[in-house]
């Protein structure tokens, strides 16, 4: 029933056509009858208030700066979807779970709001997938790589300085 109600919503809201937009720059996706578009409009009526930012622009830094800053200063630094409390990917909850494993101060950026951070991470550790995950301003790799380092007691000898440092702060 749920479905049969779900899918006669989606022919009735589709029945619309939709309307012409220059708006529209980036991919749109065909699925069926609904069109999904992977970009925002830059819609010069929409009050500032309410267009996109990125937060990191304004800090004055180039993103590459940023994020070498990031690994310099941060002892374990995660770029993931999502964020350590709310993960948006599998990949990146399982190196959130390995890493607290180790009660280990954990800093993240989510690269899922802001295309450009992504491509500055990229181009930074030369690695094409997220999460990455660095250890005192070394690239270890992704998750399937923290993994293996936590089962082999790796992860443990790599972290054992800084979870040593944290504790004496605390």
């Amino acid at each position: 029933m749920a479905r049969s109600l779900s899918q006669m919503m989606l022919k009735r809201f589709a029945a619309y056509p939709l309307a012409p937009s220059s708006a529209i720059t980036s991919r749109s996706i065909h699925q069926g009858e609904v069109w999904y578009s992977t970009s925002v409009p830059s819609d010069p009526d929409t009050h500032e208030d309410f267009r996109p930012t990125s937060k990191l622009e304004s800090s004055g830094l180039s993103l590459e700066n940023i994020v070498e800053q990031d690994v310099k200063e941060n002892p374990v630094m995660i770029y993931m979807k999502g964020v350590p409390d709310l993960p948006r990917c599998g990949f990146s909850s399982l190196a959130v779970r390995v890493l607290k494993e180790y009660n280990a101060p954990i800093s993240a950026r989510n690269i899922l709001e802001d295309p450009e951070l992504k491509n500055a991470v990229k181009a930074f550790s030369h690695w094409p997938t997220f999460p990455q995950i660095f250890i005192n301003g070394e690239f270890i790799g992704g998750s399937d790589i923290i993994l293996n380092m936590h089962q082999s007691g790796e992860l443990k000898e790599k972290l054992k300085s800084i979870v040593n440092n944290q504790g004496k702060e605390e």
